[in-house]
This record gives structure tokens, sequence and C-alpha cells, in this order.
């Protein structure tokens, strides 16, 4: 065979094969396209593949399940299949897993708060898909963390006692028999859930199957009209409006809308029609959001600038939220995470209501007089003092927050919950400050749980001239150790960033998305004041603790931390010190050492106080 000859037909059949390949490729792309299953389906199939075989191994693996971000990783997985189709028949199996992840990371981290999101999601499937084959498992797991994790027995009886009188059919029915007989009152509770009075158990028994039938046919007959009162059966990419909450005075006000996911949202200012008797009105559309059951369509609210609060279904697909203020002057609107909220914070700095002009205040004479270049004779005390009340320079009342509280614990480790040191030091703090002459009031003095956006609301409410918000730190490294106090600000550390995450209950990734709304909120925020107030606590505070005990001096930061947003006056969070350390967690169990801090913190407040003093008076 001649060698060039056969070099020669290679190279023609590569030339002619090079020429036929973008042919090729076309042909081949569209045979793909043919035979490919629809893309948005074939993805909520393979996102709830993954996750559900992701879950079961990360069970196994008891190293890696002590980690919370594997957990998360595996809750993504099914939050995409949920996403990718709401409407679809892995939509509740995805809800199902979401909340047995929650199940299984609270068994690690034994948060309360863990166990109450694995119960959320429980309830969603129960809520939307009543009828789905999981929803009496979704009870009976609901009521297995009720009763032995939540201690909340009544719940769960009511949890046993509904897959007995509406799921006859269950293969969960004798499970759930067992367990309310374990747990008492079974005659009780099954009337409760049937609404027939309390007779034998086996007269019981009928009269759940026959309630179960009736609801069934109820149901069936529900379905040719859908309701208009009430919660609707939605599917899982519809938004709830779950809470509304609110806190107001003459000159300000900040209303919280809570909902179980993100949404998009927009909102206008409409200008007063004294004709009509209309205020000045804020509505907010919420898009994919719907009503939910315990949303009150109408508030009237009988003090303060907000006259009253109206919520409703727009159309099918947008709930709007009307605000009616007596007055408004300036406001701010902004998105805060886990749980989704959007915060509505409205000013009236000149306090220019009908309420305000006939009782003025003592907070508006000295905004009157905020311009004022006015100086008393030297020599003169009084005057001098006067007119430091009227520049609002003076600081008489603090407002002391204790971190965390009732369901949320904060951090937990070396056998004490963060939430405890806290309460506890903030009582101790208050008595200090009240006889150095402050007027002190608290978010908390019990253990009960108040959402991060309402302790800031509080100060400004109450009209407090400081804001101090009291928490004990965390670190995985057991070695990481001392105090250190914050201020608001964009964070400018990843130390910063991961204690605001810690603090807002957020992924770290959260906090960048809050730097961009923190830049429009800082505006009219005491930066400079808050960042002198961190000043003098951690320095007054560390000298004072540095008398008998070693203190590692981690000096002042900055984070955007959501306790401290929306503050009208000079705010910090102090970090007592990391329970996570041995050392330093004995030291906070005792009373010696919280007296100590408490009386550096009480001296680094008079520092502040005695230097805005001086300024005003220079």
């Amino acid at each position: 065979m001649d060698t060039n000859s056969g070099t020669n037909h290679m190279n023609l059949f590569n030339g002619s094969l090079y020429r036929q390949l973008p042919a090729l490729a076309l042909l081949l792309l569209a045979v793909l396209l043919l035979c490919a299953p629809p893309a948005l389906a074939t993805s909520a199939k393979s996102y709830f593949t993954v996750g559900h075989s992701e879950f079961h191994a990360l069970i196994k693996n008891s190293r890696k399940a002590k980690y919370r971000s594997n957990w998360q990783a595996v809750e993504k997985k099914f939050s995409r299949c949920l996403k990718a189709e709401p409407n679809g028949s892995y939509a509740p199996k995805a809800l199902y897993y979401m909340g047995r992840v929650h199940e299984e990371l609270a068994v690690q981290s034994g948060l309360k708060s863990d166990f109450r999101r694995a119960v959320d999601y429980f309830g969603r499937v129960v809520t939307r898909y009543p009828r789905h084959g999981w929803a009496d498992d979704c009870l009976y797991r609901r009521a297995g963390i009720y009763s032995k994790r939540l201690r909340e027995t009544t719940a769960a009886r009511l949890d046993l006692a509904k897959i007995i009188v509406e799921y006859p059919r269950s293969d969960m029915r004798h499970k759930a028999q067992a367990e309310l007989k374990k747990l008492g009152k079974y005659n009780w509770a099954i009337a409760k859930v049937s609404g027939k009075k309390q007779t034998s158990t086996s007269s019981l028994d009928k009269a759940a199957a026959t309630a179960a039938t009736k609801k069934k046919t109820a149901t069936k007959t529900k379905q040719k009209t859908p309701p208009t009162n009430g919660r609707h059966v939605d599917p899982s990419g519809i938004a709830h409006l779950d809470t509304i909450r609110f806190k107001s005075s003459d000159e300000y006000t900040r209303v919280v809308l809570e909902l179980d996911g993100r949404v998009n949202y927009r909102y206008q200012v409409l200008d007063p029609n004294p004709a009509v008797d209309r205020p000045h009105r804020l509505y907010i559309d919420l898009q994919q959001a719907r009503l939910g059951h315990d949303v009150t369509a109408a508030t009237t609210v009988s003090d303060g600038i907000l006259r009253s609060i109206r919520a409703g279904q727009y159309n099918k697909e947008t709930t709007r939220v009307v605000l009616d203020f007596l007055d408004m002057q300036e406001y701010k609107v902004f998105p805060l995470e886990n749980p989704y909220r959007i915060v509505i914070d409205v000013y009236s700095p000149d306090g220019s209501t009908s309420v305000a002009k006939a009782q003025p205040s003592k907070q508006q004479a000295r905004k009157t007089t905020a311009n004022s270049k006015y100086r008393p004779p030297k020599g003169s005390k009084t005057m001098a003092g006067d007119l430091l009340e009227q520049l609002g320079l003076t600081v008489r009342t603090i407002m002391l927050d204790a971190g965390h509280g009732g369901k949320d614990p904060g951090a937990v480790s070396n056998g004490i919950r963060e939430k405890d040191i806290n309460l506890r030091f903030v009582k101790i703090l208050g008595e200090k400050l009240k006889a150095k002459g402050f007027n002190v009031v608290y978010t908390r003095t019990t253990d009960i749980f108040i959402p991060l956006e309402q302790r800031t609301a509080m100060a400004n409410v109450k009209k407090a001239d400081l804001f101090l918000s009291v928490h004990c730190n965390a670190n995985r490294s057991k070695r990481i150790n001392g105090m250190e106090t914050y201020s608001l600000n964009l964070a400018k550390s990843r130390d910063a960033v991961r204690i605001a995450a810690r603090e807002n209950a957020v992924d770290p990734r959260a906090i960048s998305d809050l730097q961009f709304i923190l830049t429009d909120l800082m505006v009219n925020s005491k930066i400079k004041e808050s960042r002198d107030l961190a000043s003098d606590v951690q320095s007054k505070t560390c000298n004072k603790v540095r008398r008998k005990w070693a203190l590692n001096n981690k000096g002042t930061r900055e984070a955007p931390f959501y306790v401290l947003m929306g503050a009208k006056m000079p705010s910090v969070l102090v970090e007592l010190g990391y329970i996570t350390n041995s050392t330093e967690a004995k030291r906070l169990k005792s009373g010696t050492y919280l007296d100590y801090m408490a009386t550096g913190i009480v001296e680094g407040v008079l520092a502040y106080k005695g230097k805005i003093e001086r300024y005003a008076m220079n």
C-alpha cells in the first residue's frame, strides 16, 4: 500500500468529517431536545431524589450529623424541589422532609427553635395538603415533638386525636390510639376534635368514623366553591402573611409583617384627604401572598401616630396591607430574614399630631428648641441643666435588653444557656443604674421570647436615651475568650459577620444583603454616638474586671445587628464573654463576676454621659 496515498485518503476523510460536524452537532442537539423530559418536572424530582438520599446518608453518619451546615445543605435540596414545582406531587413530600431535617437537627443541637421549625413544616403539610398520604405521618411526628421535646401535651393529644377522627383508615391510627392513651385524657381529646360530648371510648371511636365521613363529604362540596373566609388551602409556592405586629408612640411607629416565605413587595404613600377623613396612608402589596387565618382584617390603634391597620386580599395573588397614620414625616421599609418579615418604620419628628398638640411632651419640647444657640449665663448650673434637657442631651432613661429568651435559648454550652445569663445580668445592671439616678426600663424581665426588631421599637416608643443589649458569645474553638462591644454599622471583619449572623439567626451569607439595606437606614442613626458609647463601656468594664480577673479585651467592633436597627438613640450590643470557653463560662455563672462587669458598664455609661454634657456646654 502507498503510504502517501493512504495519508491523502485520511486527510480527505478528516476534511469531509470536519465539514459535516456542524450539521451533525445540530442533528444530535435536536434529538436530545426531543427526547428530553420537561425540565421543570425533572428538576423537582431530581432535587427530591438527591435530598432524600443525602438525608438518609447523613442520619447514618453520626460524625457529619453533628454539623448544622450539613443539615442546611440537605434542606436546600428539598427547598429547591419545592420552588421547582410548587404545585407538583413532590411538594408535600419536600415539606415533610424539611420538617424531618429540622427534627434531626434539633436532636443534635438541643435547641427548641429547631424543633419549632420542624413543627411548622409538618403543620404546612397538614394545612395545605390535608388529603395527602403523608399528612397523618406529619401529625404523628408533630405530636411526638410536642409531647417529648416541647412538653406541650395538650397540643400532642389534639394531633393524635385528629389522626383517629379524620384519618380512620390511616396506618398511623393504631399508633395514635396507643400514644393518646399513654398521654391520658383520651375521651376529652377525641371529643374536642370531633365536636362531640364526652362519652365512652367505643362510642367515640364510632363518632370519629362518622365525623371523618362527614368531613370527607364536606371537603368535596367545598372544592366546588372556594371558601371566602378563613385560610385558603394554597399550593406551597404561595406565601402567607401570618402576623402583623406594631409598636406606636406619638412620634414613632414600627409595624412588622411576618410571612412564612419570601415575597416581592411594593409600597406607596398616599397624601391625606381631609374631605373624606382620609389620613396619611402607606400601603404595601405583597405579591404571591395570601392572608393567614390569624390576621385581623382591621385593627384600630387607640394611641400614637398609627390610627389603624387594614389587611385584605387585593386579588388572587396579592395581599394588601394599609397603614393609616395621623401624621407622617419620614418612613423606611426594609426586610429581615428568619422568619421573613417586612419592617415599616414611620417617624413624626416634630410630634405634630392632634394628640401631641393637645398634650405636648418633654421630648417634643426638646425637639422644638433643638436648633437653639442660646447659652445661659456663666456659672448658672440650673439654667445649664434646663438647656441640656431641652436639647435632649441628657441621659435619663436607659433601656436594657436581655438577649434571646423563651423559645430562643441563644448559645448553649458548659451547662448554661445564654438567655439565663443575659437576664440575670441585666437585673444586676439595672439595679446599679437606678442607684446612680437613671430611669431603667427593660425589654423583658422574665423568660419570654421577643422578636429582635420589636426590642428596638420598644426603646423608641419608651423614648429611651440609651439602649444596651446584653449577650454572651460562642465559638467552635473552645480557646476563644474575651469581652467585646458592638455598635451598628457595616461589618468590617469575618468575626463581625459571624457574630452578627449568629445573633440575627441567619446564614452569614445573608449579612452581605443586609449591608445594602443598612446603608440607607444609617443616614439618621446615632452611628458616632453609639461608637463612642461602645468605646466607653468596653474600656471601663475591662479596666474594672481586670482588677481581679484576667480578661481578654477584644475591643469594639461594628456589625449589622437586627436588634440595633432603627434605634433613635445611641445603642450598643455587649458580648459579656464566651460560654463555649470553660473558664469564662464558670465566671459568667458567678454573681461576683457579673457584679464587677455591671459596675464597669455603669462606669462606662457615666463616662459617656459626662462627655456629651461637657461637649454640649463648650
